[in-house]
């Protein structure tokens, strides 16, 4: 931009928002922020260095007019997500700052970043004040027999015109949770003090914000402007970082991230508590924590590190969440779970075998199943130069010799929920199916393209498989699937992969660290698995949402491409038997009552979260309910028909079953040879086998 509109728009920024320009001598100070929240001097001074730091970040973005006004997109979306507290005139105020940051942020100049938070705290007090007056003033002339609707989704609503027209909309709000804790039998006393405890603790929060918050959440919008993966952590949070568990529940198990102002869970770790306890499961939002039998303290809009220290505690240790099931209507709709802490036991996140035998086509079948939950190393083990250091393929290299001796007929490669690890030992495992060649490619930010090679003649295993994924499978896992597709090594069936591409790095700074993308995964045909993931060749059908989870769901996500292909020998081409396999496969499910069953529930689920508006009518919501219920319960009692279970008339009741369920995951756990997508992955695979073996007696019969 010109000097002349430079110029111009720190002088507009300083009159429209209070601001003062002070020019003596050859120097010119910056514009003043306006508010209590000042920025220190070592703040500037890490922002310069955040900045050198981020021009070599594998987007290689700009400081220009256009990173600038993403930087305030995402500044205001982190702060007010839902747009309850910015008025449109606030939102025009900020306009001045669209092509300006990025010259401001250069300069380690911080103006901006906290003159808008301060007036985002101006107005959060204020409004949490307002709603807390409401609440004390009681229920009991509200109205809920009218035409009123409120919008479920406010994340792309306009920004209200003015102060009344938020009141409005802070109105249907909160009839919307009275309402909705009315339908859920809770009485007008015990909703009260649970609003009322809600919003003090936010307000409570919100008054203890000091300039390092206003400092790590400006931050952190510049870093989340160049890809999701990329954070600045201050000095507290980065105290005990360890890259390889970021974001983690430390005590439970769980991997998170910070998203509208909500704590979401991200994956679960197999092994761990949350895993093995089962009540909270990926894209669920967590609201308010709670230490063994004191008082839940509302996260609503709270740091993730916060979040994390109060999670974290003791092995043996209980906590309590307050979680928003994931796929429900309104925040409201909460259930509390309290898991006991512990640490996540490497030996159950070893991967482990069975054989299953099934019929199909008249003929016995001998399956043989690998689980493997996650890629794990003992790196202490290995760099002491243990020779019985626990590792992903030495285990599954032991599986493969035992199911051999077994003489099982194929291998499925079951990576269902496993995130990913250790990108050594996903590299050693794909050379246990394939005799030398490439396993992965990296590209690094400037250019350069290294190859990981498998350098271990042979292969332990050369038979016939298939790798079942589903929307949990990520990072490491999807190296492997992705080796195995391309080498034609194994038929990949299940979901559409999450889509984690990307390398980090973890740098220090003068003040705190910055995890930064510098590199990104490319299969060894070239095709990047950051965002697309990998595409199964035969899929199963699904309840998880990929609105909801994956890369493809996350704010600035990098997109998917692709590169040369490295030089690599496929062993044989299933491609074209593709069409055979999928036909067979849906005439297969399409009347088997346990695919039928995950079909129409997640055509039902879709349907409810689709409401972009809810009544305010208690008849109609109760209507609705009902409707819903009958739906649901309909779909459930088929597959406990099918299954020879009794059935449920309430859905009361199927509540309770489910959280009884939940309390002892492990007694509920399904058998493999009862699991129907194992058991439809391995009539898949026989499927595969047969058409194999006819194309080689075609092949013989011309003379091939």
């Amino acid at each position: 931009m010109s000097v002349f509109r430079k110029l111009l728009g720190v002088f507009l920024a300083a009159l429209l928002l209070g601001g003062a320009l002070k020019v003596g001598g050859d120097l010119k100070a910056g514009p003043e922020v306006q508010g209590a929240l000042k920025p220190e001097a070592v703040h500037r001074e890490a922002t310069e260095e955040i900045v050198d730091r981020l021009d070599l970040h594998y987007r290689r973005l700009k400081f220009d007019d256009a990173l600038s006004a993403r930087v305030l997109e995402q500044y205001l979306k982190d702060l007010d997500p839902n747009r309850l507290y910015f008025t449109r005139q606030d939102i025009d105020d900020f306009q001045v700052y669209r092509d300006k940051l990025d010259d401001q942020l250069e300069d380690g100049e911080l103006e901006a970043g906290y003159t808008i938070f301060n007036r985002f705290q101006t107005r959060l007090e204020a409004r949490l004040t307002e709603i807390l007056d409401d609440i004390k003033a009681g229920f009991d002339d509200w109205s809920f027999d009218g035409d009123e609707e409120v919008l479920v989704d406010r994340s792309e609503a306009d920004w209200a015109a003015n102060d009344a027209a938020l009141d409005q909309i802070w109105r249907r709000q909160l009839k919307n949770a009275v309402l909705s804790m009315r339908l859920n039998g809770t009485e007008d006393e015990a909703i009260q003090e649970r609003l009322t405890n809600r919003y003090e603790s936010q307000l409570n929060r919100v008054r203890q914000n000091t300039s390092e918050d206003v400092f790590q959440t400006y931050m952190n919008a510049l870093a989340q402007s160049f890809d999701p993966h990329t954070n600045y952590f201050t000095p507290h949070n980065s105290e005990n970082f360890d890259i390889s568990m970021s974001r983690s529940l430390e005590g439970i198990g769980a991997v998170l991230q910070y998203e509208d102002g909500y704590t979401k869970v991200v994956r679960l770790v197999p092994g761990g508590p949350a895993a093995k306890h089962g009540q909270i499961k990926p894209a669920d939002r967590i609201v308010a924590v709670g230490q063994e039998d004191g008082d839940m303290i509302n996260v609503i809009g709270m740091r993730l590190d916060e979040v994390v220290d109060m999670i974290r505690g003791p092995k043996g240790s209980e906590v309590r969440l307050e979680v928003i099931p994931a796929g429900s209507a309104s925040e409201h709709d909460t259930r509390t779970i309290a898991i006991t802490r512990n640490k996540v036991v490497l030996e159950e996140q070893a991967a482990k075998k069975e054989v299953i035998k099934f019929q199909h086509d008249g003929d016995t079948v001998k399956l043989g199943v690998i689980e493997i939950p996650a890629f794990y190393m003992d790196f202490n083990a290995f760099h002491r130069g243990d020779p019985n250091y626990t590792s992903t393929t030495r285990d599954v290299a032991e599986l493969l010799v035992e199911l051999r001796k077994e003489n099982v007929d194929g291998l499925v490669i079951d990576l269902r929920n496993n995130g990913g690890g250790s990108l050594l030992e996903v590299n050693k495992l794909v050379s246990l199916f394939i005799n030398r060649g490439p396993t992965v490619q990296v590209r690094e930010a400037g250019g350069r393209v290294s190859v990981e090679n498998d350098q271990y003649p042979g292969m332990l295993y050369a038979g016939p498989m298939a790798v079942l994924v589903n929307r949990y499978s990520a990072s490491a896992s999807e190296i492997f699937a992705g080796a195995m597709q391309d080498y034609g090594r194994a038929l990949i069936v299940g979901d559409q992969t999450y889509g984690k591409g990307t390398v980090q790095t973890l740098l220090d700074l003068n003040h705190g660290k910055l995890k930064m993308t510098n590199a990104k995964f490319y299969r060894v045909s070239g095709s990047s698995n950051q965002n697309l993931g990998i595409v199964p060749d035969v899929n199963m059908p699904s309840l998880i949402d990929k609105q909801e989870v994956g890369e493809s769901s996350l704010p600035n996500a990098m997109p998917w491409d692709e590169i040369k292909p490295a030089d690599y020998q496929r062993y044989q081409d299933l491609v074209p038997l593709l069409p055979a396999l999928r036909e067979r496969h849906d005439k297969r499910i399409q009347d088997n009552p346990e695919f039928v069953y995950v079909e129409k529930l997640r055509d039902l689920l879709r349907q409810a979260n689709e409401r972009h508006e809810l009544s305010l009518n208690a008849e109609q919501r109760q209507a609705w309910q009902r409707d819903f219920d009958g739906k649901r319960l309909a779909i459930e009692n088929r597959l406990r028909e099918y299954r020879g279970e009794d059935t449920i008339d309430k859905m009361e009741d199927l509540r309770k079953l489910e959280e009884q369920r939940a309390l002892d995951p492990e007694a509920n756990e399904e058998p493999m040879d009862e699991d129907p997508y194992l058991r439809e992955t391995g009539h898949i695979l026989a499927d595969m086998m047969g058409l194999l073996h006819e194309q080689r007696v075609a092949d013989k019969g011309t003379g091939l």
